[in-house]
């Protein structure tokens, strides 16, 4: 049984049904359930709240019992028993004949896990690289489909689309590179570890993709020193979409903003996360 949360969100509690890893240093995890009839989303980058077991729990804690006080009983519970809490983005879903969520895809950035890595995993990529199909989680994502989680919205008149986004930004850019209508020009960059976590994409729009293919030892700088050196086509009004590691996000989008001049109400910038901090050091700075 769960409970609703405030609208437009709610908790679902959700099974793996199977896995596929993508490269490296990325893992596709689908989950189905009953409760995703009631899952509704329109958007490209959807943000979710995903809660996972510790080992030898069957299922994550949670006291979705406690109604809206569950943020704070959940707080309350001791360390080594909450469940862990990350955030991740709506890679995909498939609908039943009637129209209803039947399946979702996450994928997991494998920190830690991938070929000659020098930091050290952490739970959820470790979840990840050993879930199979019966695995519980929970899941805090929407009920309805326009909801404020939703961050990719370019006006109706936008000529250009410009994307970065580095490997934890790459399941939601994916996303919206594929679903863009044809006629549409983008210029997108993307940024992975491994040259074998390149992905093949399809897309109707008229887009140039680039893969950025290395570590991220330097920093935005050398983020940076690419964007200033690409050329981009003419346009009047383009809408820019920057996500990753919340440092160069913030130097990428003085860069749009300040050197290339774009309207900074058309430049869409999320830190996904940060260099040095781990997701509950980020939640504690609020």
């Amino acid at each position: 049984m769960t409970t609703a949360v405030a609208a437009p969100f709610r908790f679902f509690a959700l099974q793996v049904v199977r896995t596929r890893r993508l490269g490296p240093s990325l893992a596709r995890v689908t989950f189905a359930g009953p409760d995703l009839r009631a899952f509704h989303s329109d958007g490209l980058d959807q943000s979710l709240s995903l809660f996972l077991p510790h080992p030898g729990q069957s299922e994550p804690a949670v006291p979705v019992e406690l109604g809206e006080g569950w943020w704070q009983g959940w707080r309350e519970l001791p360390e080594d028993v909450r469940a862990v809490m990350r955030s991740y983005t709506l890679r995909a879903l498939r609908r039943d004949d009637d129209g209803h969520t039947a399946e979702i895809d996450v994928d997991f950035v494998l920190h830690g896990l991938g070929p000659d890595s020098g930091i050290q995993a952490g739970p959820a990529a470790r979840w990840a690289a050993d879930a199979a199909p019966g695995d519980r989680v929970l899941l805090l994502g929407p009920a309805v489909a326009d909801n404020r989680a939703i961050r990719f919205r370019p006006p109706e008149d936008t000529d250009l689309v410009v994307i970065w986004g580095d490997e934890t930004a790459v399941p939601a850019a994916c996303a919206i590179v594929e679903s863009l209508p044809a006629g549409t020009r983008a210029r997108v960059w993307l940024q992975v570890p491994h040259a074998e976590d390149v992905q093949d994409l399809r897309t109707a729009a008229d887009a140039e993709i680039t893969w950025l293919v290395g570590d991220d030892t330097d920093g935005p700088e050398a983020t940076l020193a690419t964007l200033r050196a690409a050329q981009l086509p003419p346009a009047e009004r383009p809408y820019v979409w920057i996500a990753g590691e919340s440092g160069c996000v913030k130097q990428l989008r003085r860069h749009f903003v300040g050197e290339r001049g774009v309207d900074r109400r058309a430049v869409t910038f999320v830190g996904y996360w940060r260099r040095g901090l781990t997701e509950e050091q980020l939640r504690e700075q609020g």
